[in-house]
């Protein structure tokens, strides 16, 4: 396992980690989630992405769990959280970030952990009705507490990060380290494009998500909706609706073909391909069972055969089917 920095921090992180979106409480148990944890960290995965409004705080409960039983020393792995959504109704717990709900947010997440501070904390989405010299301050003093250590974004225009950037600076205050996008074959605009001139003046990290487009990219769709997978389950219905154009399906065949033509999956080649973006500070990987976890932590070795001419392949499928 290679470690990348966390952009311009000191912090190294696993090029690979393990996210529990989706798949903590809703698809696996404790047990398959210790499993999968295991199987990861014993390869070098250092990283475990979590966040407060998975599984209704649920995933959070497994994760710590399975961290207190694993007994991992504390300063051999990195966690995460990240708040906005919220667990409850009132007008002051949902959909915010302001400074009454980020403190007490975190504490939330430590509690449901069992950790005295996680590593990573991400503002989930951004507030347009809080300040951001509010949220700034909150996460300022979060890792004053030291409850945090570096705070982040996830799913930020690039215009909000440069503004929380500009009032950390004004104001003295701690600025963010890294954002957490969407990155995939499909997904591509902010990283490539839109987030470029953030990594050049601020040097942020990413920490990328949904390497595979939730499944897409695995080719396990190509004859329908298995029974178990993410896009059956109760809530997900906006996944089928995002991929629903039969331009996914026709990109998904060629790329399968290239992954082919290479001797590795299509799911090695989609997370191989992230890990070629130099500002991708490390590629989350979900998994319902060791046996894929296994078989995806196994793209590292498809990312040298990802030579100039195969890349131009792969871009000119993309261009050649407008998703």
């Amino acid at each position: 396992m290679e470690y990348r920095r966390l952009g311009r921090s000191g912090i190294k992180i696993s090029e690979l980690s393990f996210g529990s979106w989706v798949t903590f409480d809703k698809q696996i148990d404790l047990d398959g989630a210790m499993q999968c944890m295991r199987v990861a960290y014993e390869s070098g995965v250092n990283f475990f992405d979590n966040a407060e409004a998975y599984a209704s705080g649920e995933s959070e409960h497994i994760m710590g769990e399975a961290l207190k039983k694993l007994a991992w020393r504390r300063g051999s792995y990195l966690v995460s959280t990240k708040l906005f959504w919220g667990l409850h109704s009132g007008p002051n717990e949902k959909n915010t970030l302001n400074r009454k709900y980020l403190l007490e947010g975190i504490s939330g997440s430590l509690e449901r952990l069992q950790l005295d501070y996680v590593d990573l904390i991400f503002c989930h989405r951004p507030d347009a009705n809080t300040p951001i010299e509010e949220t700034v301050w909150a996460m300022h003093d979060i890792i004053g507490r030291g409850q945090a250590l570096y705070w982040g974004t996830s799913e930020w225009s690039a215009e909000q990060i440069r503004e929380a950037f500009e009032v950390a600076k004004r104001m003295n205050l701690r600025a963010p380290v890294m954002e957490q996008p969407e990155y995939n074959l499909f997904k591509r605009a902010r990283v490539e494009s839109e987030y470029v001139p953030l990594f050049e003046q601020y040097g942020i990290g990413t920490t990328t998500w949904s390497p595979l487009a939730s499944g897409l990219l695995t080719g396990k769709y190509a004859n329908g909706i298995p029974e178990g997978s993410r896009f059956s389950l109760k809530g997900m219905s906006w996944l089928q609706e995002q991929y629903a154009s039969p331009a996914y399906a026709t990109a998904v065949r060629d790329l399968g073909a290239i992954a082919s033509s290479l001797g590795c999956s299509l799911a090695q080649l989609s997370i191989a391909w992230c890990l070629k973006n130099p500002h991708v500070s490390t590629v989350i990987l979900g998994a319902t069972s060791v046996k894929q976890l296994t078989e995806n932590l196994k793209s590292r070795d498809c990312v040298a055969l990802l030579k100039p001419e195969v890349l131009a392949k792969i871009r000119a499928i993309l261009m050649k089917h407008p998703l």
